[in-house]
């Protein structure tokens, strides 16, 4: 056993309790696991202890995969990255420009996301079953994409289902069987497959959590959907595919490549994302690295290349962060080779609250219809994410705030007038201070109405209760929206643009979310 063990430990001793979801840990060099540990529970119900060999649900670390069954078909000719998906999947709408199978693997095509078009549909995430069908039922009525396809990024879930598909309709098996016979079974990962039925007995399977006050409650996954996700599996076997970028085993040097080529943008802007596969640096090493993340379960895969060097990390409590555990993991065993870690070590001013306030405000991209909001209250800024959630801020630089906890950074420019939000996963975006909209109560009422959208087919009522505006529908309890500038409204599910007619009535409203640009909504009644 190595001698940095205990530093390993240590960083998971939070979880490592008989009464305590956790981590399964593999640290790999070389092709062989140089320390493995099980910390914490995998079924608190029977005091099941979480072990190497436990099987974890690991979200989007199945992309990889997706990608890699993609890829083997197109080098075998049976399909080609430039195809239009509707080609193998005519579901999808004719938008009168090609989407093709290269814009799915890099998420540039500009297809809304799956599982935020099935919540505003009206769908529990995690609580209604879910699946390929159902998403391409979705899929198939949707009438615009976020932008033309190749001109941005975007992560989109819909594309790795849709890429699931494909591989099943070229190849006449079903996606849980291809990869089995064609990339599992010839590594030796036997413990590894897409669950394709939500109701199969998996033995060893983890449970996922969340916190609820002292005690936790199950957090599973209820859906029967492959290809952006569904990957079960464990640290001992994603130990022998992390292997398979070096030797070649399944699929030979040109797969290899193939799987760590970048995507790129039509205006030739190189995207850090491959093949369900980000390459990116950390403390001036490069790293192949993805995570992944559904109802109570959260993973990580790293892999340092040049040092031969990986960490599987992968946990069954929604609130654990297997990246940046990971990622510690790796600056005990490779603190000679990294840089420093570039930790601020920014100190305040004793001017330092008068900074704090002086950010304070509603910063608007129009373009988008998003906004961010900071306030400054009891001596802190945060960054309000809805009318009931803030999250702290946190002064790294002169004009620099970092999410307490989380990788969302925002950089002020000298006069506080502009605002730039920079997360994973998402193009940086560019606010402008706005004047905040404050409507009368009496305004608010030419909002109120019945909107409904054909491509989710779900009504929604806005009404006035109390002075407040409040959005709900048949599975949405009323919850508060919020103003931002005339028209833009926000909420917990996202940001809201009403629109009117040419008379100047307000005739529907259009969704935006994280991963959706302008759902359109019309007025109903």
């Amino acid at each position: 056993m190595d001698n940095q063990w205990a530093e390993v430990d240590q960083l998971f001793a939070e979880w490592d309790k008989p009464n305590s979801p956790g981590c399964a840990l593999a640290v790999i060099r070389d092709g062989e696991i140089i320390y493995e540990r099980g910390y914490g529970m995998a079924n608190l119900d029977h005091d099941v202890p979480i072990s190497p060999t436990t099987v974890f649900h690991v979200g989007s670390v199945s992309k990889q995969f997706t990608a890699a069954a993609i890829a083997m078909l197109a080098l075998e000719g049976r399909l080609a990255l430039d195809d239009p998906v509707r080609e193998y999947v005519p579901e999808v709408p004719d938008f009168a420009v090609p989407i093709t199978i290269r814009h799915l693997v890099h998420h540039t095509s500009g297809l809304r996301d799956q599982w935020e078009l099935l919540s505003l549909a009206g769908w529990r995430y995690s609580l209604d079953l879910i699946t390929n069908a159902d998403v391409l039922a979705l899929v198939s009525r949707q009438k615009d994409l976020n932008f033309a396809p190749g001109s941005r990024f975007m992560y989109s879930n819909t594309g790795y289902t849709l890429m699931g598909e494909i591989v099943q309709r070229v190849s006449g098996q079903s996606f849980r069987e291809f990869t089995r016979a064609r990339i599992f079974e010839p590594l030796g990962m036997r413990d590894t497959h897409f669950r394709d039925d939500h109701a199969e007995i998996v033995k060893r399977a983890a449970y996922g959590y969340v916190p609820r006050g002292s005690a936790f409650r199950l957090s599973i996954t209820n859906f029967d959907t492959v290809g952006a996700t569904s990957l079960l599996t464990t640290v001992r076997d994603l130990a022998r595919w992390d292997q398979n970028f070096y030797t070649g085993q399944v699929g030979g040097s040109a797969f290899l490549e193939q799987m760590l080529q970048r995507g790129t943008l039509s205006n030739g802007e190189l995207l850090s994302y491959a093949f369900g596969l980000m390459i990116t640096p950390y403390r001036g090493l490069p790293t192949v690295n993805h995570a992944g993340a559904d109802a109570g379960y959260r993973a990580e895969l790293i892999r340092f290349p040049d040092q031969r060097f990986s960490v599987a990390c992968l946990a069954n409590l929604a609130t654990t962060n297997p990246a940046s555990l990971a990622r510690k993991v790796a600056d005990i065993y490779l603190a000679g080779e990294l840089e420093p870690s570039g930790q601020s070590s920014f100190v305040p001013s004793h001017s330092g609250e008068t900074e704090l306030a002086r950010i304070a405000g509603l910063y608007v991209n129009e373009a988008d219809d998003d906004f961010v909001r900071i306030e400054y209250r009891d001596g802190r800024a945060m960054v309000a994410l809805s009318p009931s959630e803030t999250l702290p801020l946190v002064q790294v630089g002169e004009t620099n705030f970092q999410v307490e906890n989380l990788p969302i950074e925002y950089r002020f420019n000298d006069d506080r007038s502009t605002v730039v939000e920079t997360m994973p996963l998402a193009n940086p975006c560019s606010y402008e201070r706005a004047e905040e909209f404050k409507p009368a109560p009496a305004e608010l009422q030419e909002y109120e109405g019945t909107y409904y959208s054909e491509e989710v087919e779900l009504r929604y009522h806005v009404t006035l209760e109390d002075g407040s505006l409040m959005l709900s529908s048949i599975k949405l309890k009323a919850t508060p929206l919020r103003a931002a500038t005339a028209d833009l409204f926000g909420g917990w599910f996202g940001r809201l643009r009403f629109t009117r007619d040419s008379q100047g009535r307000v005739s529907g409203m259009r969704f935006s979310t994280m991963r959706i640009r302008s759902l359109r909504f019309d007025r109903i009644q």
